[in-house]
């Protein structure tokens, strides 16, 4: 067990953990932040996608001791009302069925849109990506992102 420092949505959190625990563990068992989701375990679905310095990454596959001093974004901390531009375009265009995919496609969007404000259909695309929505809502999400980029 070693104690990690944090930087967690603009706070410092403080974990005793094991260092190779994955992030995604770390967010949702030891500090009850739950928006992350497990799906794959293999960083291979996307929906445990946070961001490390506003770069989307894959949690489950992210070991607590790779963190160091970087800043971790969850779903809780993108926006205080639910009032970020991706968050509000998800809705206008009602993007999710299941939703359970929904928090790792809305991170990875949001990092798209901080390094490229006005993507093409193809950098949506390929940003996207290995998200994986089993509900199949994928014209939704691109139209979303879209939506987003045209009101960022």
């Amino acid at each position: 067990m070693a104690t990690f420092n944090l930087k967690i949505n603009g706070e410092t959190k403080k974990v005793d953990v094991d260092g190779s625990t994955p992030m995604l563990w770390v967010l949702r068992d030891h500090l009850q932040m739950v928006g992350t989701k497990y799906g794959c375990g293999i960083a291979q679905c996307g929906a445990c996608t946070v961001h490390l310095n506003d770069n989307a990454v894959r949690s489950c596959q992210l070991p607590v001791s790779a963190v160091g001093e970087q800043e971790i974004t969850t779903i809780e901390g993108l926006s205080e009302n639910g009032d970020h531009p991706v968050q509000q375009a998800w809705l206008e265009v009602d993007v999710p069925q299941c939703g359970y995919c929904q928090a790792g496609q809305i991170m990875t969007a949001s990092a798209l849109l901080k390094k490229n404000p006005t993507p093409t259909d193809d950098e949506i695309a390929t940003a996207m990506n290995g998200n994986i929505c089993r509900c199949g809502t994928y014209t939704r999400i691109r139209k979303a992102v879209k939506m987003a980029a045209d009101n960022s």
